[in-house]
């Protein structure tokens, strides 16, 4: 992986706003959950919480936030360190091997599917970077972070470029921006970005997510 891809991540607490933005325009943007593109959940599990990104072909990323610290899971159906590559079926080796014992129980639930990786990025609390394993990756091929960390949109026009494509949306890039700016949602914005979704479910949904900010 490229270094600049990795100094890219901000901190885990932006990076974790920055996710529930994302998640919440998917939720205006998208009624149905299983097709949403950027997912949260504040209380995962007992003090973690897990944002979520699933492209729909098959390639997701995984990040879990707590007061350990913060581990990302990636998965690259296409990449030649999945285990679906190879004849033994096993995790590529370095992947695991350096995370923090505290931080690497975090991947124990079947729904985040532990053995489906191609890479793995930590970030203890005291820590004042990202780490990622010692992985050898065969020359010319990839293990997927750089692709799927790309689909962490920082800005607003990032956003609006994916989403008008994904969605097939026309998007008011104002709009978008004023929720990236963490301003309060409100039914105006909602029908501006989505007019044919419900707006109080939308509603309900959004105060789900923004329930323990």
């Amino acid at each position: 992986m490229e270094a600049n891809a990795l100094e890219r991540l901000p901190d885990p607490t932006i990076l974790q706003k920055l996710m529930k933005i994302q998640a919440s325009l998917n939720i205006i943007l998208c009624q149905e959950e299983w097709l949403r593109y950027h997912s949260f959940n504040q209380e995962w599990n007992d003090g973690v919480s897990m944002a979520k990104i699933d492209n729909g072909s098959g390639d997701h990323l995984f990040i879990l936030f707590s007061n350990e610290g913060s581990i990302i899971k990636g998965f690259d159906h296409e990449s030649e360190l999945s285990p679906y590559a190879q004849d033994e079926h096993k995790v590529w080796q370095g992947i695991y091997d350096d995370v923090p014992k505290g931080l690497l129980p975090l991947l124990d639930d079947d729904a985040i599917e532990k053995e489906d990786v191609t890479f793995c990025i930590w970030r203890k609390s005291s820590d004042t970077s990202w780490h990622k394993g010692n992985v050898e990756i065969p020359e010319g091929e990839s293990d997927g972070s750089d692709f799927l960390l790309g689909c962490i949109f920082h800005t607003p026009e990032d956003f609006v470029e994916f989403a008008t494509d994904y969605f097939e949306l026309s998007l008011s890039l104002e709009v978008v921006a004023k929720i990236y700016e963490d301003l309060p949602i409100t039914e105006e914005m909602i029908h501006s970005l989505n007019s044919s979704c419900d707006v109080k479910e939308v509603l309900q949904e959004l105060e789900l997510l923004h329930l323990r900010d």
